[in-house]
């Protein structure tokens, strides 16, 4: 096998046809300037190659239900290994996904539970036994009276398949007739069952009227269910009602019967497990205005957000049941698997399940989430959360010769938690992985095997090869501008003097989740860094507290805010505006052209030209959304899907527009030589050489330069943007705005996906919206920005039930002098001045 994985020729996006030679099994790092071409790289060509190879092994038919990337743009890659992409944008949205059931713990607690809980009676709450056939005779005569019913055997229980065999069998013991997913069918005609789908199915055994006569009947088809249906049989009356009898579960006193424990039945994504009421989602549903169906704040009334069955929610390990164990936390769940105790022939099967759940466990509190309880549902977790829930999965998975390629898995953390992550990376490149991380964080950069610069610049001035080998190879280059960050040639800067405060914003009493009735003071006219180790409340108090309780009194929306006091000092702003780092825009025609504002300008730009006059256009041809100047072909959209029976479905480029969206007539409107289309299709860099001249314009796309994104096109589309670079598009929004004091802006990590280079530029860009009279609150952990802000408040000291105080409070100089601060710890080594800073 090749020692090393070689890339020829690589022009994916920007690379400038590059040649690569990364050696396997090692901890590689891809860094550079922001749109240095370091994702084109590692996602576009180098994933995508390794996921397109691999799937192009499947038969047709495994082929239609999995997504493949494009062919990348390259000449030939060698030595490249199947591929597991671990990004901060595969998340999954839905409201099922959990931290639990990512990580698969959550089915190790479904086997456990399976295998060795107490069923209890949901009615009465007395523990559960198994029943002999002369019990269920007895149970049926005393509650069923003198009517009919039908005895049957439950033979397919929410199984796939066609199950011809099984019918067969049945027809040749003498069986007439079997109800198939609820509907009678006789045995003596063909009975088609589809392939792919779950169904169920029970023989009818008997059918008859109960009486004192009738009780051996009774006995001799109730032993005959029990032997087909394995132990379990169903009585059907006239009116439809059903009595689900086992030989092993029934409770004595409400006569409920319960079905054999396993594992589906503690899941809440099967119909088995899941609540009847709100399907297994915890919460009510509504319709919104796009007519979809989405969760409502409400919970459930049945399962009280628990999203299991009663019968399921009633078995219990160690007192516990698996919704009571999935809310707590995991150093606290992983101390009560420790504790359970079982009988000896149990204890047997139980230690397996018990060092799989633990190890998970650990894993998660290695990567800094341990405050993340398994009940926690994906989409409400951060990129970088995110992105290593699904790490902690993969190293349970335990998978040899893979390529891991990440995206700044290090986003979130905290310095102190980075030297975890960094060791867990190097334990999957153990096992016989090569790990490629896309990273800026310089711990992350030192640690690597083999490092790989990018640039020098941005979009059309990166793309190139800068520097790469071993860290001391990387800073002997006196090109890299990595390098010289890296040797202390450059450095981002200190402001030279911290700014005084202009008054006070005050929370009082905040004590959402696990704030500890805190009161947190926020200097106006300044910038102010909330920082603390992962969980310990930094989101709770800027976003649930912060941010809607003054939506609320300054804009009179009724927000939902988190439990605290009062908030003082909202008089002296006029508006909060929340820069976080959800996407821009739910579709592929959302775009930052269309987000910022810019594209109705060059709308309004095309409308004015001689040739759109002539022709009567206004601004409105000149849109893909609407009919008139876009390809009524593909509807504005550049491409058309072709749905290809058994084989993924292919998106090819649209005939009539060539994937421009709009019709020849409208394309025929020039500015400068160039078409609407053209211009979406431009950098933020090309398109401002050519539109400077247009003040309006000229200011958003500046905007948009300044916060590093000059490399991106007008016209990308929305999902494609990373959570930082959505962020950053969002904040040029504010800074295209004419200029506005008296606004309090809360940003999320502003610094993700950024260089140090593009940190220093960014931190001028919010030094200048404090200038203009604004203040600025960020949640981060980058030291750069710690250590320019004016304030800091520092939660902890650590996260979950063990964070949610205040540790430390001041400028910069002051908290670093803090005791007991993780955050002072790792500042004082980066601010001049302090112990132990240069």
């Amino acid at each position: 096998m090749l020692n090393e994985i070689v890339v020829k020729k690589a022009a994916t996006h920007n690379l400038k046809g590059i040649d690569v030679r990364l050696p396997r099994n090692r901890l590689i790092v891809v860094t550079g300037p922001s749109g240095s071409g370091k994702s084109s790289l590692a996602f576009d060509t180098l994933f995508a190659e390794g996921q397109r190879r691999y799937i192009e092994c499947m038969s047709a038919y495994a082929r239609q239900y999995l997504e493949m990337m494009e062919k990348p743009e390259v000449e030939a890659i060698e030595g490249i290994s199947p591929a597991i992409s671990i990004d901060q944008k595969t998340v999954s949205a839905n409201p099922r996904s959990t931290v639990g059931t990512v990580t698969e713990t959550y089915d190790l607690l479904r086997l456990l539970f399976a295998r060795a809980g107490r069923p209890h009676c949901p009615d009465c709450g007395r523990e559960v036994h198994s029943q002999t056939p002369s019990e269920i005779v007895g149970r049926v005569l005393e509650t069923a009276g003198r009517g009919r019913v039908k005895v049957l055997a439950p033979v397919i229980k929410g199984r796939k398949g066609e199950s011809h065999r099984l019918f067969d069998r049945l027809r040749r013991k003498g069986y007439l007739r079997v109800r198939v997913d609820g509907e009678f069918r006789d045995l003596e005609e063909e009975i088609v069952l589809a392939r792919t789908k779950a169904h169920t199915a029970e023989v009818l055994v008997d059918d008859l009227r109960l009486s004192a006569s009738s009780k051996r009947r009774l006995e001799e088809a109730v032993d005959r269910a029990l032997e087909l249906g394995e132990g379990e049989v169903l009585l059907l009356r006239p009116d439809g009602r059903e009595t689900y009898y086992s030989r092993r579960l029934l409770c004595p006193v409400c006569g409920r019967g319960l079905p054999d424990l396993e594992p589906r039945h503690f899941s809440f994504n099967s119909p088995y497990g899941a609540c009847p009421r709100c399907h297994g989602l915890g919460h009510a549903t509504a319709t919104n205005e796009w007519g979809e169906v989405e969760l409502t704040e409400e919970v459930c009334p049945a399962c009280g957000g628990a999203r299991l069955k009663p019968e399921s929610l009633a078995v219990r390990v160690g007192g516990k049941n698996i919704d009571e164990m999935s809310r707590l936390p995991p150093g606290h769940l992983a101390g009560l698997i420790r504790t359970l105790e079982f009988p000896p022939a149990l204890e047997a099967v139980v230690s397996k399940i018990r060092k799989e759940i633990l190890a998970r466990l650990e894993v998660m509190g290695e990567l800094g989430l341990s405050y993340l309880e398994l009940a926690r549902t994906t989409r409400s977790l951060s990129g970088g959360e995110a992105q290593r829930v699904r790490l902690a999965a993969q190293i349970g998975a335990r998978l040899r010769g893979i390529l891991y390629v990440l995206d700044e898995p290090t986003i979130g953390l905290h310095q102190r938690d980075n030297g975890r992550l960094i060791a867990l990376l190097r334990r999957i490149r153990d096992d016989g992985n090569t790990v490629l991380v896309v990273e800026h964080d310089e711990q992350t950069i030192r640690a690597a095997d083999f490092i790989l610069d990018l640039g020098p610049g941005a979009g059309e001035q990166g793309g190139r090869i800068v520097a790469q080998g071993p860290l001391p190879a990387i800073l002997g280059s006196p090109e890299s501008l990595t390098a010289k960050y890296l040797r202390g040639d450059l450095k981002v800067p200190l402001p030279s003097s911290r700014r005084a405060p202009q008054g006070w914003i005050v929370v009082r009493g905040a004590r959402e989740h696990n704030l500890r009735e805190i009161d947190a003071r926020i200097p106006l006219g300044c910038m102010t860094a909330v920082t603390g180790v992962s969980g310990s409340g930094k989101s709770t108090l800027v976003y649930d507290i912060l941010f809607r309780s003054l939506q609320n009194s300054l804009l009179d929306a009724r927000l939902r805010a988190g439990a605290h006091t009062a908030v003082e000092g909202a008089e002296a702003i006029d508006k909060v505006i929340s820069v976080d780092q959800k996407p821009i825009g739910r579709t592929p025609r959302s775009n930052p052209a269309t987000y910022t504002g810019l594209f109705a300008d060059l709308r309004q730009l095309f409308s004015r030209t001689q040739e759109a006059q002539i022709r009567g256009y206004g601004p409105g041809r000149f849109s893909f959304n609407v009919a008139g100047g876009r390809c009524e072909e593909c509807q504005g959209a550049g491409l058309r899907r072709v749905e290809m029976h058994f084989l993924p479905d292919v998106f090819v480029t649209c005939d009539r527009c060539r994937g421009l969206r709009y019709n020849k007539e409208t394309l025929a409107v020039r500015y400068k030589g160039r078409s609407i289309a053209d211009f979406l299709s431009m950098t933020v860099e090309e398109a401002f050489e050519l539109l400077k001249a247009h003040p309006q314009i000229k200011r958003k796309l500046a905007a948009l330069r300044r916060v590093g994104l000059g490399y991106i096109r007008l016209g990308q589309p929305a999902p494609s943007l990373s959570g930082g670079e959505a962020q950053r598009v969002k904040l040029t929004k504010e800074l295209g705005r004419r200029s506005s004091s008296r606004t309090l802006y809360l940003l999320d990590e502003p610094t993700t996906g950024l260089h140090f280079d593009d940190v220093r530029k960014l931190l001028e860009l919010l030094a200048e919206l404090v200038k203009r009279g604004n203040t600025v609150v960020a949640i981060e952990h980058n030291l750069e920005v710690i250590r320019y802000c004016d304030y800091i408040i520092d939660l902890g000291p650590e996260g979950g039930e063990e964070g949610g105080r205040i540790v430390a409070a001041g400028s910069p100089e002051e908290v670093a002098a803090a005791e007991g601060s993780h955050t002072a710890e790792y500042l004082r080594r980066v601010l001049p001045g302090t112990a132990s800073g240069a």
